[in-house]
């Protein structure tokens, strides 16, 4: 039987056995796979059965369900996908079946939405998960990530980057707020993988140094972000 892993920061968490009944995703209890984090919609995703091929579905999230780092709204899956919900990964594992629970003990639980803060400005950083990753190089670590608002409406004028991912829009959750009426909840959003931080598409598709970017985009020092009325300059700071 096909089965599903969820995976935070290349832990895996739990495995779901995948039967005839459509598996749900979101930060509400009633969800089949429950994942309390402040980037995951209450009701944020559906993988279900059609025809005999499964599927995924977006259930119009704020954030996006993506599939191999490419945000979809319904997409077939195929063993070995990965599903990015949030900070959180969905392996789809048509192969082997759920691996029987060998201790009684009660399994490590979804991190809380404390526990994932997403972002601080440059007056504090707020605490949260950490971005190092084993295989980054010592630069990145010893450097910080920050974004310069050259243009446009926000609620600062630079950012201090200290989470694994950020929203640039008016959300109540978002990082970079933006302000003015017709100003997106989420205009895009910026998270970090082993290689670097990348820049991806949400309710409005930005411009890095003025191209348009058609998908997840691998930010370097100096880049130009342009979205939603607001220009951004991706920086390092020592």
């Amino acid at each position: 039987m096909a089965k599903l892993v969820l995976k935070f920061e290349d832990k895996e968490l739990k495995e779901w056995p995948l039967g005839a009944g459509p598996v749900t995703v979101g930060r509400a209890p009633d969800n089949s796979i429950q994942i309390d984090n402040l980037a995951v919609s209450d009701h944020h995703a559906r993988i279900s059965s059609d025809d005999g091929r499964l599927v995924v579905e977006d259930l119009d999230s704020l954030n996006g369900t993506f599939l191999n780092h490419s945000r979809v709204k319904r997409e077939w899956l195929r063993s070995g996908d990965s599903i990015g919900i949030g900070k959180h990964l969905i392996l789809v594992d048509m192969e082997h079946d759920v691996a029987p629970s060998l201790d009684s003990g009660p399994r490590r639980a979804t991190p809380k939405v404390a526990e994932t803060v997403m972002m601080g400005s440059s007056q504090g950083v707020i605490q949260g998960q950490e971005w190092a990753h084993s295989s980054a190089a010592p630069s990145d670590r010893a450097r910080v990530p920050s974004l310069i608002v050259l243009k446009g409406k926000t609620n600062q004028k630079d950012y201090l980057i200290a989470g694994k991912f950020i929203v640039i829009g008016k959300s109540p959750m978002a990082t970079v707020k933006l302000r003015g009426w017709f100003a997106p909840q989420a205009a895009a959003q910026i998270s970090k993988r082993a290689d670097g931080y990348y820049l991806g598409i949400s309710q409005r598709v930005p411009k890095v140094n003025g191209r348009v970017i058609s998908g997840p985009t691998r930010l370097t020092e100096g880049d130009l972000i342009e979205v939603a009325g607001v220009s951004l300059k991706f920086m390092y700071r020592d």
